[in-house]
């Protein structure tokens, strides 16, 4: 394993804000070393219990001194500014002067944690500060312990903490989008929404670029072998020991030949080559005579069209949309990179959300078929019970998905999960692949060949489901069901998965049902889904997701979270309807980058 931050630029840190009662002769001075030691250890917690999703640490910037005016303020946010801070958390245990104190900048994630301590104001200053945030229009996330604690406790309440660590996660995602890149490989797939790509979107709200390269610029560096031909003769034999065949279910007339199926093999590995080497750039390139390929686009994500003005004459994307999006390859275990078929640009970015707060690969995927209990009694015999009793919805990728979303990993107690990609261990990585097979693509969806990952995801393993949609007149929404996957009878899975393409990978997955709203049954829930795709990301994280959309300004349209963190001024709003407030708040503020 080894961390390396793959993109250009600084990756961002945690800028951590100490603030005390400005008045000398008593106060202050008193105070300075609780105020300094509550920063440090704040930084002491995150620096231990956060990474950025390229597995290395996040850095913590503690301001030189305590800040009680706009001066030292100032001084502060120089610093800041030398160190590439992209989020800050603000710590106090007193009264402080408001407005004099705050975190100005317009668009870094901010947050207050005011000590809920009785000998000094800490929950006064959060309030006070609170304020002047909402009225100068500067969201602003409010970290309070629900318990009075003592002045001299140095401990962080597990709610203080719990609130501290989500502010992080969701503010890094935030802070690491701006200045990269979103490749777009090709245009627009089989008239999918999702791969008009809408720029205005991805810079206001996401701070990111939009980069297009069309598919013949694929076809060029295959029939110009711009690619590292080491790297390719070492990826093909690694391919060939690890990548077993599966049924080829085409009908006979349809078979390839051998000859074929080899060619599709090499061409697919060369594709995987290519396409991570436009994202993220390859040196190696320039020494072969390709300087400017060499740099590539920056991408912190990607996308391919495929469909179908390269898969109707070119093996399909399949292979290099699993590689790519797993957590390993030829060269060992690696962070995985986000990567979305048919080029559906929304779809990547709610993968990108989840893979940025967990390090973990991401499962894209078809949101295809709703399956109710009735439906399945009625073709299988078979009675769902339990967490199947109301149904399951059938999630299969057209082709490929992350190989890691076999399951097949354990944790620490033995059950089935997706690990962040740095605590992958060999032994995960070849469980995987040895569940996982690769069959010759249907010539009816593929005309030219290729091959698509086939598994069956494990079942009981706690997931979320999310989606960016954009909508006319709205702008984006973000939409999360939490849930499980489930396992099915090995005969019931068969019949069902071969109703549809059994060459592609499955995973049934039921939401979390609350009785309200789209959460009132599994078909609610697919009958409200935005989109013919989901992400889906190990773990329930839709409490995270919740706190990135506000800073992004994008509304939540649908969740099924017991708890939400939000700006304290979202309340402003309306207490009474958090959905609606939600929605007003986004409006009221704005894209985050205007």
């Amino acid at each position: 394993m080894n961390p390396v931050n793959r993109l250009r630029g600084h990756l961002p840190k945690i800028g951590i804000r100490p603030v005390v009662d400005g008045r000398y002769g008593g106060i202050r001075e008193s105070l300075e070393g609780q105020v300094m030691g509550m920063a440090q250890r704040t930084a002491k917690l995150v620096s231990e219990n956060c990474r950025h999703a390229c597995g290395l640490p996040v850095e913590c910037v503690v301001a030189d001194t305590c800040i009680g005016g706009a001066a030292e303020a100032a001084s502060c946010e120089d610093k800041f500014s030398r160190e590439d801070v992209g989020l800050s958390i603000t710590v106090t245990p007193c009264w402080c002067y408001g407005s004099e104190t705050i975190d100005m900048h317009p668009t870094r994630p901010k947050a207050i944690w005011g000590f809920n301590g009785a000998e000094r104001p800490g929950a006064v200053y959060l309030a006070a500060a609170l304020a002047g945030h909402a009225q100068k229009g500067l969201p602003c996330f409010a970290i309070y312990g629900h318990d009075v604690q003592d002045s001299g406790d140095d401990a962080i309440p597990l709610d203080v903490e719990e609130k501290l660590l989500r502010f992080v996660r969701a503010g890094v995602a935030v802070a690491t989008l701006r200045g990269t890149s979103y490749l777009a490989i090709g245009g627009v797939s089989m008239g999918i929404a999702g791969s008009i790509v809408d720029q205005p979107f991805f810079e206001r709200y996401l701070g990111v670029r939009v980069e297009s390269v069309d598919m013949s610029e694929v076809q060029r560096r295959l029939d110009n072998g711009i690619f590292d031909v080491d790297e390719y003769e070492r990826a093909v034999l690694w391919t060939r020991a690890n990548c077993p065949e599966g049924k080829d279910w085409n009908a006979p007339d349809k078979k390839r030949s051998r000859m074929r199926l080899d060619e599709d093999w090499e061409t697919s590995v060369k594709m995987a080559l290519i396409a991570r080497d436009l994202m993220i750039g390859n040196p190696n390139l320039s020494k072969m005579g390709h300087p400017e390929a060499a740099h590539g686009h920056n991408a912190i994500a990607g996308g391919f069209q495929g469909q179908r003005q390269w898969t109707d004459h070119r093996p399909n994307g399949d292979f290099m949309e699993a590689i790519l999006t797993s957590s390993f390859d030829w060269n060992g275990i690696r962070q995985p990179f986000v990567f979305a078929t048919e080029n559906d640009s929304l779809n990547a970015v709610s993968m990108l959300f989840g893979h940025l707060m967990t390090g973990a690969a991401q499962l894209f995927s078809d949101v295809r078929t709703y399956w109710s209990a009735p439906a399945v009694q009625r073709v299988t015999g078979w009675t769902p019970t339990g967490r199947t009793a109301d149904g399951f919805i059938h999630l299969i990728n057209s082709g490929p998905s992350a190989v890691d979303w076999t399951g097949e990993a354990r944790n620490h107690g033995g059950q089935p999960c997706v690990k962040p990609w740095w605590d992958l261990t060999e032994t995960d990585v070849q469980a995987c692949l040895g569940a996982t097979v690769w069959c010759p693509s249907m010539t009816e969806y593929f005309p030219g060949g290729g091959w698509s990952s086939d598994f069956l995801t494990k079942g009981d393993m706690p997931v979320t489901m999310c989606r960016v949609n954009v909508v006319q007149g709205l702008g984006p929404v973000l939409q999360i069901a939490e849930g499980w996957t489930v396992d099915l009878p090995v005969d019931v899975h068969n019949a069902l998965d071969e109703r549809t393409n059994p060459t592609w990978p499955t995973t049934w997955f039921v939401p979390r049902l609350t009785g309200v709203g789209p959460f009132t049954s599994v078909y609610d829930v697919m009958a409200a889904w935005g989109a013919n795709h989901g992400a889906i990301s190990y773990g329930h994280n839709g409490h995270d997701l919740v706190a990135l959309a506000s800073m992004l300004r994008i509304p939540v349209d649908m969740h099924n979270c017991d708890t939400l963190f939000r700006p304290a001024s979202w309340s402003r709003f309306g207490t009474l309807d958090p959905q609606g407030a939600d929605f007003r708040a986004c409006a009221a503020y704005g894209p985050l980058y205007g």
